[in-house]
């Protein structure tokens, strides 16, 4: 769903042909986003338009990046401290 409204603002009937959910359902995803503060809302007439608001998604990936980085290296240090403790034993088998 936040693929397709990357792409463009939909309406709820848009969003249910192009990701073949029911209506509820995508009504209720649309409510969850919109409660997090990922979509916005506005209307047209009868339908409700619905757009993706990329700044919250863009910290959040900022936020993750960090973590990635800290498990990178926490993983890097754990293969690099395995890979000491390999090798003594190797030598004492020869």
């Amino acid at each position: 769903m936040l693929e397709s409204l990357r792409k463009s603002d939909r309406s709820v009937s848009e969003l249910v042909r192009e990701i073949h959910i029911c209506q509820p359902g995508i009504s209720k995803q649309l409510r969850t986003l919109h409660e997090a503060g990922l979509v916005t809302v506005r209307r047209e007439g009868r339908q409700r338009i619905y757009s993706l608001r990329a700044e919250p998604l863009k910290q959040a990936a900022a936020w993750l990046r960090f973590y990635e980085q800290h498990w990178d290296e926490s993983l890097n240090a754990l293969e690099t401290l395995l890979d000491q403790r390999k090798s003594p034993r190797r030598k004492e088998r020869r």
